[in-house]
């Protein structure tokens, strides 16, 4: 995996023009909250970035906690009653001790965890604090054909690599989604996988490998990949 650090820049680069460029990632937070079969009174959201989310849930709460490691993202999300914004990366020792010993109804988390240096690490953590978790990542699939024309490898985690870590704590249910996004000109293309954040802390490309993929990208649409995790914990 990427530097966390380098992740966090990019999402803060574009935090407030994110929203005009995240269209499939608020189509996954509203189908995360849209699956939720009750409503939880306490809850706690990792990696909630501009409040995708937390703007669809439309039941009373007892407390929620929201959790991104960019400031510019924390500084931009709604407030409410009831509801504490943290700005820590979910990696991070501090995340660890600042949920320690809390409980939760659900854990909720939309196109973040994907970023994860040790995802069943953090699996395992929500498990000792949550019996449920409903969580939506991106896959390496998605941009598939960018990576495989610029002969790099993607820096999300793969779909088998997300099943396992979170089977190693819960009993879950998986459903993965191909979702094609189309756009009008090329150039509008290359502007969303620049401003969309998806991408996170891939490398940038030289003058000559830009050059290269954007006279060999032959398709109309870009390719995205995500997999909707609904977990219960299981029992010891």
């Amino acid at each position: 995996m990427n530097n966390g650090n380098e992740v966090e820049k990019e999402f803060s680069k574009h935090a407030n023009e994110y929203d005009s460029y995240n269209i499939i990632q608020q189509i996954v937070s509203k189908a995360l909250v849209r699956e939720m079969t009750a409503e939880p009174k306490r809850i706690l959201e990792l990696g909630c970035g501009s409040g995708q989310v937390f703007k669809n849930i439309d039941f009373p709460f007892e407390y929620y906690k929201a959790i991104d490691f960019s400031k510019t993202m924390c500084d931009i999300h709604p407030k409410a009653e009831n509801l504490e914004i943290v700005c820590l990366n979910f990696d991070s020792e501090e995340f660890f001790e600042n949920i320690s010993g809390e409980s939760y109804d659900l854990v909720l988390s939309s196109s973040a965890l994907q970023w994860s240096k040790d995802l069943k690490k953090i699996v395992k953590a929500l498990s000792e604090i949550s019996e449920e978790v409903n969580a939506v990542l991106f896959t390496s699939n998605t941009f598939k054909k960018i990576f495989e024309l610029t002969g790099t490898v993607s820096p999300i985690l793969g779909e088998q690599t997300i099943k396992e870590a979170f089977e190693s704590c819960f009993s879950c249910r998986f459903e993965t989604i191909k979702y094609n996004l189309e756009f009008e000109t090329k150039k509008k293309l290359f502007d969303y996988i620049k401003n969309s954040g998806v991408r996170g802390s891939s490398k940038e490309l030289s003058y000559k490998e830009a050059k290269h993929l954007y006279k060999n990208y032959d398709l109309e649409y870009l390719e995205f990949e995500v997999i909707f995790v609904k977990g219960k914990r299981k029992t010891k």
